[in-house]
């Protein structure tokens, strides 16, 4: 299966990328029902939720739009990302890539959406 013959959707919503301090808990406001992320590392505590949730003061990016590769995909298939990257970053689009069990997602500035989907549409994926 080649990569560019994958469907992506938007996911719906607005969301902010954040970033906490590594002792900090998993504060009550990243737990609402939706699309969440919570990585935590050596370094620091990231969470990617609803825009809205992130109450003032919290260090974050707002505005990020999302795209969900359809899956499940097959552990074995290689080059996902790379294959969306490529035409992303060839459309001026930077992304904020993360990976689930069964998909791939990537989020883009909610002001680079249009520019995004067309880019992947002319490297062959499909868009819905």
């Amino acid at each position: 299966m080649q990569s560019n013959h994958l469907t992506l959707s938007i996911v719906p919503g607005v969301f902010a990328v954040c970033r906490l301090d590594l002792a900090s808990p998993l504060p009550s406001w990243a737990t609402p029902d939706g699309f969440i992320a919570i990585v935590r590392t050596a370094e620091e505590l990231s969470i990617v939720c609803a825009e809205q949730a992130v109450p003032p003061g919290v260090i974050c990016q707002r505005g990020w739009r999302g795209m969900k590769v359809a899956g499940p995909l097959d552990f074995a298939l290689t080059g996902v990302l790379a294959s969306l990257a490529g035409p992303l970053a060839e459309a001026g689009v930077s992304i904020f890539a993360m990976s689930t069990y069964d998909t791939d997602y990537v989020l883009v500035q909610e002001a680079q959406l249009d520019a995004a989907i067309d880019a992947l549409r002319r490297a062959g994926f499909a868009v819905a």
